[in-house]
């Protein structure tokens, strides 16, 4: 074959090289933006987010009354406990676990309140039936009751973020204040007292609290 036929052959080898070199460069170049882009578009949603309220809403039951629920009374599970075993004077409600550290905590408090007339009454969260029972015999009771709350339904309902939480509840069963994490003589002087003190002041007038002295006393 002439040296003429070959030369059309060697250019096109050499244009694939060629091709080829560029389609590199440009992944390259592309592999290097991709990067470049997302950092671009991380810093546009922070700015975006800028000024703009970050904390997590809960969905809560304040100021509304106590969520509807038929649950096992802790103490014998064949009786069904409805909205109407709530007492129909202010109380606490304590969500509660025997697996929960800070609940084993805050107990010794709560033994406290039920000794100083407190009524309490109790939400067993996802707690086997032996270890909650094994929990009170060992700690003592402060609940006037304690429901069973197997599946946790009812405690997110209330607006349940995470044992222990307590709320604070009207003797129409409205609930009033929710306090999260561990009850404690701080807490009790600061915010709870002043709240159940409104609360049953009205409760043994047989009228409903002032909104406005609800709103002052039970931040």
């Amino acid at each position: 074959m002439s040296a003429s036929n070959n030369a059309p052959d060697q250019n096109d080898k050499q244009d694939k090289i060629s091709g080829t070199k560029t389609m590199n460069k440009k992944q390259l170049k592309l592999w290097f933006l991709i990067p470049l882009i997302v950092f671009i578009g991380l810093i546009i949603m922070l700015y975006m987010r800028l000024g703009k309220p970050t904390d997590i809403v809960t969905n809560t039951a304040l100021e509304r009354p106590v969520p509807a629920f038929e649950l096992p009374l802790l103490s014998d599970t064949s009786r069904i406990m409805t909205n109407d075993n709530l007492p129909d004077k202010p109380f606490l409600m304590n969500i509660w676990g025997s697996w929960c550290p800070t609940c084993i905590i805050e107990h010794p408090f709560l033994m406290q309140l039920e000794a100083r007339g407190v009524n309490l009454v109790g939400v067993n969260y996802k707690d086997e039936i032996g270890d909650a029972l094994g929990y009170l015999n060992r700690g003592g009771d402060p609940f006037s009751m304690s429901i069973q709350d197997l599946s946790g339904q009812f405690a997110l309902d209330l607006g349940l973020t995470g044992a222990p939480e307590t709320f604070v509840v009207d003797g129409d069963g409205v609930i009033r204040q929710h306090i999260i994490g561990e009850v404690n003589e701080s807490n009790w002087q600061s915010r709870i007292a002043p709240c159940l003190m409104v609360l049953n002041e009205a409760s043994n007038n047989n009228v409903s609290p002032d909104t406005s002295q609800v709103a002052e006393a039970c931040q």
